[in-house]
């Protein structure tokens, strides 16, 4: 191994222990989160200028530097499925949802699905302010590579009609889909879960013993569960630095600035989402600021990791610190990570088939074409995996339907991980969001407890 290479990983180390000693002197979660990643950007500008993106040094550097970024989203991703099942059977089982679990659960997903739809408008908004098209980008080796994948993958799926893609999200082997196998196995293992919910229902009416005896079994492993989800919680500002500088120092700058506009235009939609997220709970009578000083640990860790379904663990335990009953944050961030996600089925889609548009001769003013879009998004929003590429299936699914070349989707390949990071963190708060208003529109919401701004995660990890 390479003296810099060793003097790298050495440095990191020394962060690391940085970040342990301000544990162990008690500061917040979340100010360790935040001191995480802004030693992990300036952390990462340095590695990227002393040696270059591309250099071997950086390469065996990330190498080292994803036992420790990798590693940890490797190791929340190792506990998604259990979570999200059991989570979704948890909620049957909490008395006080069982009188109202239809409304609720129809709650979550209707505004899941309804701010997809704002979402996509607000990417077209986004495209056609900037202007842009996909004939403006450059046609590299790398971007005709990926497009040849995404053709690929789009070939795979146009075999398969409509009505063959529904059953595509059905848990046929549920033993499989726990091994998040397909696209579609989170949907998969929550519409499992929802079915043995509903049969709980049914066997607490007839036989309340055993009823009794199955919720008890569920408790002591959610219980099991949430403890796994806390001890790898306690890893986040380590994991979160290591993420932070191995994407900055292996970041193409120079395609970033070629491409500049279009990363301007896609944070211009998400933020104007996340300020449309803030106005839907201050319009519910609830605090916006509250929110953003709660959620900020979470969507940071969404932004740098890039998995919604990394996030899961920590998106639960916010909500629960915002007062959303366990049963309904349950639901709301495991509905959240396959139906409706606001930045990686909503803007993101919606933008690319408003750049795409021109290429085929369609006019993107065309107020049919857009409404046909927003449609065509909201509806492809669901069964999208919350993991890496999430983005991508969404895509796919809203080109082909629009009878769209999906290979120009692989233009923006050289920006996509930077892009990918704010779409994630809006994901987060949008499945957040429906949690909160389901609990506020309910009258299950725990305002105490939302109010209470010294209740947040770093109370328990």
């Amino acid at each position: 191994m390479a003296f810099l290479v060793i003097l790298n990983i050495f440095v990191l180390l020394c962060l690391m222990a940085l970040l342990y000693i301000m544990q162990k002197k008690h500061v917040s979660f979340s100010k360790r989160v935040f001191t995480a990643l802004g030693i992990g950007i300036v952390f990462g500008f340095a590695l990227h200028f002393i040696y270059g993106s591309s250099s071997e040094t950086i390469t065996q550097t990330s190498d080292w530097f994803n036992i420790a970024g990798s590693g940890y989203v490797k190791f929340l991703q190792m506990v998604v499925m259990p979570l999200v099942f059991i989570s979704i059977l948890g909620a049957f089982t909490k008395l006080k949802l069982t009188s109202n679990i239809g409304k609720i659960s129809s709650l979550i997903i209707g505004i899941l699905i309804a701010t997809t739809a704002v979402a996509a408008a607000v990417g077209i908004a986004s495209a056609l302010a900037f202007d842009l098209q996909a004939v403006q980008v450059d046609h590299g080796s790398a971007e005709a590579s990926r497009g040849a994948e995404l053709e690929q993958k789009s070939q795979d799926m146009e075999a398969k009609t409509l009505p063959q893609q529904v059953v595509e999200l059905l848990p046929g082997n549920p033993f499989l889909d726990f091994t998040g196998a397909r696209p579609t196995s989170t949907i998969a293992v929550v519409i499992f879960a929802a079915i043995l919910g509903m049969a709980y229902l049914g066997v607490k009416k007839k036989q309340p013993e055993q009823a009794e005896l199955f919720k008890k079994l569920v408790d002591a492993v959610y219980a099991i569960i949430m403890r796994v989800v806390t001890l790898i919680l306690r890893l986040t500002p380590y994991g979160v630095l290591a993420i932070m500088t191995n994407t900055i120092a292996t970041s193409d700058l120079d395609s970033i600035v070629k491409l500049g506009k279009f990363v301007i235009a896609s944070y211009a939609a998400l933020i104007v989402m996340f300020i449309i997220h803030l106005l839907l709970i201050t319009f519910s009578g609830l605090n916006p600021v509250t929110y953003v000083k709660k959620v900020l640990p979470v969507l940071i860790f969404a932004f740098t990791s890039r998995s919604s379904a990394g996030a899961l663990p920590l998106n639960i335990k916010t909500q629960r610190s915002l007062g959303v009953p366990e049963g309904i944050a349950n639901f709301a961030g495991s509905f959240g990570l396959s139906i409706g996600q606001n930045g990686c089925a909503g803007i993101y889609p919606a933008m690319l088939a408003i750049m795409i548009a021109p290429t085929i001769g369609q006019n993107p003013l065309d107020p049919s074409f857009l409404v046909t879009v927003v449609a065509v998004v909201a509806i492809s929003s669901f069964g999208v995996a919350g993991v890496g590429g999430g983005a991508t299936f969404a895509a796919l699914l809203v080109l082909s339907a629009l009878n769209m070349p999906v290979a120009l989707a692989g233009l923006l390949i050289s920006v996509e991980p930077l892009i990918d990071m704010g779409r994630t963190a809006l994901n987060v708060s949008g499945s957040m969001t429906s949690g909160l208003i389901t609990s506020k529109v309910t009258k299950e919401l725990e305002t105490d407890t939302y109010q209470d701004r010294t209740n947040i995660i770093e109370a328990e990890v």
